[in-house]
Formats: C-alpha cells, sequence, structure tokens
C-alpha cells in the first residue's frame, strides 16, 4: 500500500487533503504539532472508514524534530508522497514585525518544507520514484499588505519547489506546489462579514475556496495522471490573479 506523509494535517487544508487522499487508498502518516486532539480524532475517522492512518507529532520548524519523523514514519511505511502544507500566518503592519516574528514566519513556513524535503528525499531518489506537493499562497505569488513576512515565506516555497524539481527530476521524483487563494479555514476566522464580503468582491467567482477544492489539486497532483509534471505552480484562487 503506498504511503502519504501530509504535514499539517490537523484541521483546513491538510484535513482536507487526508480525506482525500483516503479516497484514492493511500495509507496516511498524519502529521501535527499542537492539535493532538483533532489529530487524533481525524485518525479515528479515517480508520472508521477503513484507511490505514497514524498521527506523529513534530515541530517542522526544527531539524531535528523532523528527522525524528521521518525514522517515526518510516516504521509506519516509507511515503512515496510528502505534502508539506504545515504553515502559519499572521497579519501585521511591515514596521512592526520584530527580528522573532520574522524568524520564526521563515522557521515554519519555508525552512519546514526545507528539512520535509531533505529528511524524506533520499528514500525517494533510491527508490526513484516519489511525488512532493509543497503549499504556497497566492500571497506568495503577488504579495499581500500586512502580510509580508508571510508572502516572503510563501514566495520562498515556490522557488525552492521549482529549483528542487529541476534537480532531483532525473531521479524520476517529482515536485509541484499548490498556491491556493482566500480558502475558507481557520486562517480567515478572524474576518467579519465586511471583509469576508470584500474578499469576495475580488474573486471573479464571488466566494472564498473551500479546503477541499484545495485537496483536489493535491490528489492529482499525487496521482499518475499528474506524472509528466514537476516544477508547476497551480493556484486554486477563484480567478482572483491571473
Amino acid at each position: 500500500m503506498k504511503t502519504a506523509l501530509i504535514t499539517g494535517s490537523a484541521r483546513g487544508i491538510g484535513r482536507a487533503c487526508a480525506l482525500r487522499l483516503a479516497r484514492d487508498g493511500w495509507r496516511l502518516a498524519l502529521h501535527y504539532h499542537k492539535s493532538a486532539e483533532a489529530a487524533a480524532a481525524l485518525r479515528d475517522e479515517l480508520r472508521a472508514h477503513g484507511c490505514d492512518a497514524e498521527i506523529f507529532p513534530a515541530d517542522v520548524a526544527l531539524r531535528g524534530d523532523v528527522f525524528a519523523l521521518r525514522d517515526a514514519v518510516a516504521r509506519f511505511g516509507r511515503p512515496s508522497l510528502l505534502v508539506c502544507n504545515a504553515g502559519i500566518a499572521e497579519q501585521r503592519l511591515f514596521t512592526d514585525i520584530s527580528e522573532a516574528q520574522w524568524q520564526q514566519m521563515l522557521a515554519v513556513n519555508l525552512s519546514g518544507v526545507f528539512y520535509c524535503c531533505q529528511a524524506f528525499l533520499p528514500d525517494m531518489i533510491a527508490r526513484k520514484a516519489g511525488a512532493i506537493v509543497t503549499v504556497s499562497s497566492i500571497w506568495g505569488l503577488q504579495g499581500a499588505s500586512c502580510e509580508v513576512h508571510y508572502s516572503a515565506a510563501k514566495a520562498g516555497v515556490i522557488g525552492l519547489t521549482r529549483a528542487l524539481a529541476q534537480e532531483v527530476g532525473p531521479s524520476g521524483v517529482t515536485v509541484n506546489c499548490v498556491a491556493p487563494g482566500v480558502i475558507d479555514t481557520d486562517m480567515c476566522a478572524h474576518l467579519d462579514q465586511g471583509a469576508r464580503a470584500a474578499l469576495c468582491d475580488q474573486i471573479p467567482l464571488g466566494r472564498l475556496g473551500t479546503p477541499g477544492e484545495v485537496a483536489e489539486v493535491v490528489a492529482f497532483l499525487a496521482s499518475p495522471a499528474a506524472s509528466y509534471l514537476t516544477g508547476q505552480v497551480i493556484s486554486p484562487n477563484g480567478g482572483m490573479i491571473l
């Protein structure tokens, strides 16, 4: 049975990816950091529907944690799919961003992807097969006011994806990126109705996206149908940028 590791799987897009990949028959290694209860509930839900799933804690901002995660997951199954979804977001004026806030944003959103790829790629390269899907953001493509540190980290994920795809393509490993637009997750929970309406006015489809719609793109990139795609950035954003 093929094994997938999804980082940040307890909520939002990560959770939707787990539910979607389970339908395609993947054994699922579900990573979480702080949301142990939500991760366990997802594991139990998946198991109830016949999916082989287990949960694994780690802080992806710490290299040692990620390599310990690799060793723990290896005892469950050797992943042929890595979905680098774990991330944090924050709105803050550029002049108010502290050094610690800048470093934390980069550590989780960019270095976390770097560490995960370094940890799990060697086995894929040795087998000459595997797929990595990174999760960036529409703001990594065009930037967002009051989210400079977030935008910079997510733009870095896109650069990492494109460069790594070139490097490991000869080994039969694909590396692609999903850059979602405004998706209705916990990251949007702080928005009031007026702010949500203003955002929807900027989106040609007139609504926020759903985690499930992003998960469909991830599932496609993980499937044999995407075997000739690598180094690509796909942005399900409702037409917000064209």
